[in-house]
């Protein structure tokens, strides 16, 4: 495999929930990763990560976790993921096949029978760890081309971006964490400190019990709206889908007018860098975004 020597690559791992309700998240992070300098290598042969499985029959979501590592360690490289939970069960699962040479042996007989092996060498990222650590605050101020200072934005940490925090080197901090709150004010936006901020978005438990999930996340667009932002910046697909999805739907069902945006990370530094809407996939947010734009002067 050929890549350019001048870029990190990574080999790009969606997940599930990406190509199906947030293609705007992946549009947004590969010409973001570009301007940034970083490759982003399609993996044809990814399944899913494991995580839906992982509660039930944690040596079968192994074998998925394995199973991909192996395709990603025999192109040479290290994996990036933009969804939350896909990075925390591939991130914990490959600390354990990395580490345990008995638990690599056995998931490797298994994998064997479909001709796959792996030896323990890949590490995980989250696409927003990535540009933390390998690209750098400096280097990212240096492609913004747009002062966003007019922009009040809510950031949205959510769970799995920070949790379990050993298995990340604790790379910021669960209880006062920072690294998403920096790089929104590299574009010149606010981050603010509002109320709940560190709370869950109540997707956990939106499979079996919808009006609690849906209660959680409507708790956060209160405290979002009482802070006066002008929008919401998260980094996980499933977070989206209750903020933005289900928006309209939270107002309906229990009152609230909401109207809120809400950008993933690189939709947002995308802006910034002078990227237009359609670009960034904004034109598929289902919160509209148009108005947005037109007031910091971004076209389609």
């Amino acid at each position: 495999m050929t890549t350019d020597a001048n870029k990190k690559a990574y080999a790009l791992f969606l997940g599930c929930t990406i190509p199906a309700r947030a293609r705007n998240y992946e549009i947004s992070a590969r010409i973001v990763a570009v301007k940034a300098g970083l490759e982003l290598v399609d993996e044809p042969n990814f399944v899913c990560c494991g995580f839906p499985l992982k509660a039930m029959d944690h040596k079968a979501s192994l074998l998925l976790t394995g199973r991909n590592l192996s395709y990603a360690e025999e192109r040479g490289l290290d994996i990036i993921s933009l969804c939350s939970s896909c990075t925390s069960a591939l991130t914990e699962d490959a600390l354990l096949l990395n580490t345990d040479a008995d638990l690599r042996h056995e998931i490797n007989q298994e994998l064997k029978k479909i001709g796959r092996e792996y030896r323990g060498t890949v590490s995980v990222k989250h696409f927003a760890r990535v540009l933390w650590e390998d690209v750098g605050l400096e280097r990212l101020k240096n492609i913004m081309a747009l002062n966003l200072n007019m922009l009040k934005v809510a950031v949205h940490y959510g769970c799995h971006y920070l949790k379990p925090s050993k298995i990340y080197e604790n790379f910021d901090q669960v209880e006062n964490p920072a690294t998403l709150d920096r790089m929104v004010e590299i574009t010149g936006a606010t981050s603010l400190d509002y109320r709940g901020k560190k709370k869950c978005c109540g997707g956990p438990v939106v499979a079996s019990d919808e009006e609690t999930a849906l209660m959680v996340t409507r708790s956060k667009l209160e405290a979002i709206k009482e802070a006066d932002a002008d929008l919401i910046c998260l980094v996980c697909p499933f977070c989206a889908v209750m903020f933005d999805s289900n928006q309209k739907g939270i107002g309906e069902r229990f009152g609230g007018d909401y109207d809120i945006p809400v950008l993933y990370l690189p939709q947002l530094l995308g802006l910034s860098m002078g990227l237009s809407r359609k670009q960034l996939g904004l034109n598929l947010n289902v919160v509209k975004t148009k108005d947005l734009c037109e007031r910091i002067g971004v076209g389609e």
